[in-house]
């Protein structure tokens, strides 16, 4: 079953833009504070811009732009978005033109995230950025700025959120066969993996994937955007737009199974949360890895909650999936420069 996807894969229209298969690690202090095993696929490591999660989405979603002809790209997020870098980044490395649509949010380190972070890497990879308020609806000012685009004689190719689309989430199935493969190469047999879930396209993919290669891993996304109703939603949505791309016969096994932690986003998509925060000073300061304070750092305080309370078996092995965006950490260093830190 796993040579049948990754043939499939291999099909499949896709620009070559990550370093891949990225790295599956131990995470020793982290497995030695809990007595368990635990470790971490780093797609922090896909090397397009700093890396991150979205670059695996864009090989297949940019492959699509070039077929169609497209010459600008359009796409968009918070003003921190990492999908938005990790677009810029792919555009100037496939010559096409790219637009940002970025949302300003009220969070701490305004001022800092105005020029610092992501939003200057967008703007050293040449994107032209466009600042919109935060109550327009994404997808629409995406619109109006294509229409901008078609009527200067420009042909517009439009990314969705996060690049969480059936297409995208191939590269989250791609990512599925590389867990499954070097854990047979290591000798280790994957019971839980956990991802940061927003848009939802990346736990779509993994579960999919998981499901195509029968195997049975259990995908336990976190809700990193404060309405949880949202993005299971998202994530079931794309979900089921994946599978019928893939082929899969029946009903979904996975949709019954959907998980979805909650309570460890903070009061607001965009806002670091304390547990979070904690959990990042914890992974850099026992294993060396840095999380960043929006997605993974929120997911890796979900994971340690449920380490603490004992909810897995001691046979039990984890995979934390590392989106990347650490990027954000400098854009929101007062949450971890205090006096005391100082």
């Amino acid at each position: 079953m796993m040579t049948m996807t990754i043939e499939f894969l291999e099909r499949h229209p896709r620009v070559a833009l990550i370093h891949a298969p990225t790295p599956l690690e131990f995470l020793g202090g982290l497995s030695r504070r809990y007595g368990a095993s635990i470790y971490i696929k780093r797609d922090d490591c896909t090397g397009l811009a700093l890396g991150g999660n979205k670059s695996r989405k864009l090989e297949y979603v940019l492959a699509e732009a070039l077929a169609m002809g497209a010459d600008t790209v359009l796409t968009g997020g918070g003003l921190q978005s990492n999908h938005a870098r990790q677009t810029a980044a792919a555009c100037a490395k496939l010559g096409l033109k790219c637009i940002l649509a970025l949302k300003r949010s009220e969070a701490v380190c305004k001022d800092e995230r105005d020029r610092n972070g992501n939003l200057l890497l967008d703007l050293l990879l040449g994107a032209e950025t466009r600042r919109i308020d935060a109550a327009v609806e994404l997808d629409a000012a995406l619109a109006a700025i294509a229409g901008e685009v078609s009527a200067a004689g420009g042909r517009p190719y439009v990314i969705p959120l996060g690049a969480s689309t059936a297409l995208g989430a191939l590269g989250y199935v791609c990512c599925a066969a590389e867990i499954v493969a070097q854990a047979q190469g290591l000798g280790l047999k994957p019971t839980h993996v956990f991802v940061a879930s927003g848009s939802g396209g990346t736990q779509a993919g993994l579960m999919a994937g998981f499901e195509a290669l029968g195997a049975d891993i259990a995908t336990l996304g976190v809700d990193i955007d404060a309405n949880p109703q949202r993005t299971r939603q998202r994530v079931g949505d794309v979900l089921a737009n994946t599978r019928e791309l893939l082929g899969l016969p029946g009903p979904s096994q996975d949709q019954g199974r959907l998980r979805m932690l909650t309570g460890f986003a903070g009061q607001a998509y965009g806002e670091p949360a304390d547990a979070g925060n904690a959990a990042i000073r914890q992974l850099a300061g026992g294993d060396g890895i840095l999380l960043d304070p929006i997605y993974t750092g929120k997911a890796m305080s979900a994971l340690i909650a449920m380490l603490e309370h004992r909810e897995f078996q001691r046979t039990d092995c984890i995979v934390f999936v590392h989106t990347g965006g650490v990027p954000g950490l400098f854009a929101y260093h007062r949450a971890f420069t205090t006096d005391d830190a100082q």
